[in-house]
């Protein structure tokens, strides 16, 4: 059922043999994680708590409250470190090593001393996460800055569905600093409810074909899909996030939107089912009663939340082998959300947590393997000295009246790629967006930043400006080249699906002069048996 959902959810452009094991391998990986020392919500016959996420058909996630994620940190960190593993905290690989094809190194520097580091090794895992960092409005941290698929892409490794960005329904809106912030699905899961300016549950209005006969007709049988009935279907509110955040967009451009721009997500009114709702909230979603009191002065217990779209999550990433996660790059692996293949059009949410544990164990494996069979080849130090050269340059520019800072062109770069490629895309808007990428990037080279290379914030800033405008222009790009709307990507010039490109992902690489080069994939057939399985999941 996993796997079907997975499938359902990426609209089968997803990589069938990465989605099957996922969906063999990620409960065992759940429990090493608890024999690590992680602590999951339980029910009360002691079995780990499951909850409802949208797109899947029954109760999946294990979790601990709201902070599922920092929770498999905390264990992962704590494991890692009683492994014995060398943790270089706060450093930046700013270029991938070869020697001819093979990636033998990589090229970094500490951001606290702004002192440079060559790490020589058989075999390199990126890991790095997203993109978000390339809009204006993101659930993602600071750092996510496309560097992985940067990196990748300038090794000669190749990127798949770099269309399909994310844009979580549900992201706070107000006050405008703490815009973007994420609202996690639980609150939807625990059985919050989405309302337009009128108090109308509008996720009623609009349920695509494709998941009508597995969801709810009625308010009633939704509440009783989120307490555990096993008979009833799920709300409309856990439809998968691309159709929900469609639908917010939809409310908000035709009048119905709430004051500033987004809808009410509502908890509260759980208190007409549930005698104890105030505590049950409180112990369910412990992070976001705290930051909507801290953040907005809200309390969700007693009053609805102002949510809307915000980007959140790449499906697109670098291309890896379905078995080892190597690249086409030898020696150069990825794993999580820098990589692609797993999610196809559109992620369902909690597969990314559960996509970390069995691709990253996958790829640490394999990339062991690697490394014994490989033995660790010189590095160039001529490579060495031009990348070192290249992170220096922006010092050279600080004295010079016409140089401006990075921060500038990163401004708008997020502007354009969120007016021009976000949510709704057309032809023209996208072809504006390249224009500007370019126009960018030749404002990128000539940033300069001031002071020295102790923590130099301005200084990091350019030097990921390279890989926010690569892989915004790969986003851009393969947007472009697939000219219909599925999943994540939906585009009001092409609205429909258009079944060619249902048989094909889009693949980027970089051409022999350094130009961007966008092909179309053949998706390869899948195996009967699990053709079936999807027949039978319909």
């Amino acid at each position: 059922v996993h796997f079907a959902d997975t499938m359902r959810g990426g609209q089968y452009l997803n990589n069938w043999r990465m989605a099957e094991l996922h969906a063999k391998e990620a409960a065992e990986c759940v429990r090493e994680l608890e024999a690590w020392g992680a602590v999951f919500d339980r029910t009360q016959d002691g079995r780990i708590l499951q909850r409802n996420f949208g797109g899947h058909k029954y109760p999946r996630l294990a979790h601990v409250g709201d902070r599922t994620g920092l929770e498999m940190i905390r264990t992962l960190q704590d494991h890692g470190i009683h492994q014995g593993i060398d943790v270089h905290m706060e450093n930046t690989i700013i270029a991938l090593l070869k020697d001819g094809d093979r990636v033998v190194g990589a090229f970094g520097y500490d951001r606290e001393r702004g002192r440079f580091a060559v790490y020589q090794a058989a075999a390199v895992i990126l890991a790095t996460g997203g993109i978000g960092r390339a809009f204006k409005i993101t659930s993602n941290s600071w750092e996510y800055t496309g560097d992985g698929h940067g990196l990748a892409y300038h090794a000669g490794a190749e990127l798949i569905d770099m269309e399909f960005v994310q844009f979580h329904p549900t992201g706070m809106i107000w006050p405008p600093s703490v815009k973007g912030i994420l609202v996690t699905e639980g609150v939807r899961g625990e059985g919050g409810i989405l309302l337009n300016k009128e108090g109308r549950r509008f996720m009623f209005d609009d349920i695509p074909d494709l998941y009508k006969s597995q969801t709810a007709d009625s308010e009633e049988e939704g509440w009783r899909y989120t307490q555990g009935d096993k008979e009833a279907r799920r709300p409309p509110e856990l439809l998968t996030r691309d159709h929900v955040a469609r639908c917010i967009v939809r409310e908000v451009k035709e009048g119905r939107g709430s004051p500033h721009g987004g809808v009410y997500l509502d908890i509260a009114w759980i208190k007409e089912n549930l005698p104890n709702a105030t505590e049950y909230i409180k112990k369910k979603l412990p992070s976001m009663y705290h930051q909507f009191k801290e953040l907005a002065n809200i309390d969700i217990t007693e009053q609805p939340m102002e949510v809307g779209p915000t980007t959140h999550y790449v499906m697109g990433g670098v291309r890896v082998d379905s078995e080892s996660q190597m690249s086409c790059v030898p020696g150069l692996f990825a794993a999580g959300e820098c990589g692609g293949g797993l999610h196809g059009s559109n992620r369902l949410g909690g597969n990314s947590l559960s996509d970390l544990l069995v691709f990253g164990k996958r790829a640490g494996k394999y990339a062991a393997d690697f490394s014994s069979k490989n033995k660790i080849a010189e590095i160039n130090e001529d490579q060495v000295k031009e990348v070192a050269r290249q992170a220096l340059e922006p010092f050279e520019r600080d004295a010079d009246s016409s140089s401006e800072s990075p921060y500038q062109v990163q401004f708008e770069l997020q502007e354009s790629m969120q007016n021009l490629v976000g949510i709704v895309r057309n032809e023209q808007d996208m072809l504006r967006g390249l224009e500007e990428i370019e126009r960018l990037r030749e404002r990128a080279h000539g940033v300069g930043v001031y002071g020295n290379r102790e923590y130099n914030p301005g200084w990091h800033a350019a030097i990921e400006l390279l890989n926010l405008l690569t892989t915004s222009e790969a986003i851009t790009r393969a947007a472009l080249r697939r000219k219909e709307s599925r999943g994540a990507q939906f585009r009001e010039d092409y609205p429909d699906k258009d079944d060619s490109f249902g048989r094909t992902n889009t693949v980027i690489r970089k051409g022999p002069d350094g130009e961007m080069q966008v092909t179309d994939l053949p998706i390869p057939e899948m195996p009967t048996e699990l053709q079936q399985v999807i027949e039978e999941m319909k």
